[in-house]
């Protein structure tokens, strides 16, 4: 709101009426937005403010207008609003928050409380501070508190009462924080931040605290909270990954089985279950459990192929253990640098240029788990999600795709080779694992769907994960993870 008086600079009240910090501040300079911009109560525009009046123990006051109109500011915290009336008698006419229907009733006369503060009047309310004084604010209640004043006699209270009102009368007012909000006093205020004598400074002094640093700080904690969070978690993956690396390491490799076995061929007998053999790799004798029906050169093919897969793997875990590596580095960078911010412009600096780490500093990776099956490329899809971005980025329409039929799970894909008539064992062995990466993980016998990815299609709307499928066809196998390929 914009006043000019005559032959003087121009005077401005600005009134923020959100529930969240509702304050008045007097700017010496007020600049209108281009954007969401308004005129209210034009009939007031150029009419002559004849006086200002502070209502009586209430928290509002209203400018009168020469033409008899009142602008009454209702400073009832989250409630606030401003009210504009025809005369001090009657209703408003109009309402700067209008979804404060009940101010519609409001009668100005009514809202003064032309209160007495003497010893009478105390006794009567039998020493009652709300009702002795109904705007008495919150800070001055728990001075009282403080003070003793519920375990004081009556006379007792009414002597901490008038105290605390002399402090109330006192021309000073402090600004002080109280864990995240900042807090107007006219108390004593040994933590003040600012203080001042005049009450238009400590208004504005109050609205640079309360609205902007307050504001600032929100922001710039909930981004600090983003990026703590960000930090734990990549942390704690680091410490899991490290310890699968670190067992994948200690584990024998299924090659060295495999060598044992070829070296020993010999000393196996026909049909055996488990043997004893020599392990030249640790100069001492070891149990190999061998599989039923197969014979042990077939067992040592699968354990050498077992030890490829696994080389795979480990090489994926260790380039996400990297990647991972270098992520908690531009977080812990960023958090410094963030910690280091105090005003809103460098805060706004550091949400474009800064807080990276959503996009450019994500280690790239696979929406798929790889493995090879025979000479083939067999993908597993990693998430719901990720089955839908195989699907759309990197599969071929000859590829094969497998899946458990009626349940949840993940899709997998053959790479098709061209040319080449997919092997039997092949497909099983990739419908064993679409079983074991699906709800039918735990099932006996599991049928899973198979069919080229040019007859799979996402449907538009669906969840993440589910298609159509058309020409497919069904196998029943048995859950097989990759330890069992």
């Amino acid at each position: 709101m914009e006043f000019y008086p005559p032959d003087k600079t121009p005077f401005f009240i600005r009134a923020l009426l959100l529930p969240s910090a509702t304050c008045l501040s007097f700017p010496e300079d007020f600049r209108r937005s281009k954007k969401n911009n308004v005129d209210l109560f034009s009939d007031l525009v150029h009419q002559k403010v004849r006086r200002v009046c502070l209502l009586a123990y209430e928290r509002a006051f209203y400018l009168e207008f020469e033409s008899g109109v009142l602008l009454l500011f209702k400073m009832h915290g989250s409630r606030s609003n401003i009210l504009l009336f025809p005369s001090k008698e009657g209703n408003p006419e109009k309402l700067f928050r209008k979804d404060l229907r009940e101010d519609q009733n409001i009668a100005i006369a009514e809202l003064e409380k032309p209160l007495l503060l003497n010893w009478e009047r105390f006794v009567a309310v039998e020493g009652n501070a709300s009702q002795f004084l109904p705007t008495l604010g919150k800070l001055p209640r728990a001075w009282l508190k403080a003070h003793g004043y519920l375990d004081a006699d009556l006379e007792g209270r009414y002597q901490l009462m008038l105290q605390v009102l002399d402090l109330l009368d006192s021309p000073l007012f402090s600004i002080f924080q109280e864990q995240d909000q900042y807090r107007l006093t006219l108390l004593p205020c040994e933590q003040a931040l600012e203080t001042s004598a005049d009450p238009i400074i400590a208004a504005n002094l109050y609205y640079q605290k309360a609205v902007v640093r307050q504001a600032f700080e929100l922001q710039k904690n909930r981004l600090l909270r983003s990026l703590t969070d960000q930090q734990r978690k990549t942390e704690n993956y680091l410490q899991k990954t490290r310890e699968k690396l670190a067992a994948m390491e200690a584990d024998p490799a299924p090659s060295q089985i495999a060598d044992i076995i070829m070296a020993n061929l010999h000393q196996i007998p026909s049909g055996a279950e488990n043997v004893n053999l020599y392990d030249f790799y640790t100069d001492k004798t070891i149990e190999i459990n061998l599989k039923r029906g197969q014979s042990p050169q077939k067992q040592a093919e699968n354990l050498y192929r077992k030890n490829k897969n696994k080389k795979i793997e480990f090489e994926q875990v260790r380039q996400n253990l990297l990647g991972k590596e270098r992520l908690l580095k531009v977080l812990e960078s960023e958090k410094a640098e963030l910690e280091s911010v105090q005003d809103f412009r460098s805060l706004k600096k550091f949400m474009k240029t800064g807080n990276r780490t959503s996009e450019t500093t994500k280690p790239e990776s696979l929406p798929f788990k790889k493995f090879e099956l025979l000479g083939y490329e067999v993908w597993v899809g990693k998430s719901a999600r990720s089955n839908d971005e195989l699907l759309r980025r990197y599969v071929w329409k000859e590829d094969l795709w497998l899946h458990a039929k009626d349940v949840s799970g993940s899709h997998v894909i053959i790479k098709n080779q061209s040319g080449k008539t997919l092997p039997g064992p092949v497909l099983e062995k990739a419908a064993s694992l679409a079983a074991y990466y699906s709800k039918s993980k735990t099932s006996s016998l599991a049928a899973v769907m198979y069919t080229p990815c040019k007859y799979v299609r996402k449907v538009k709307g669906s969840p993440p994960g589910a298609v159509a499928v058309d020409r497919e066809k069904v196998l029943m196998v048995r859950p097989e993870g990759p330890g069992d390929l």
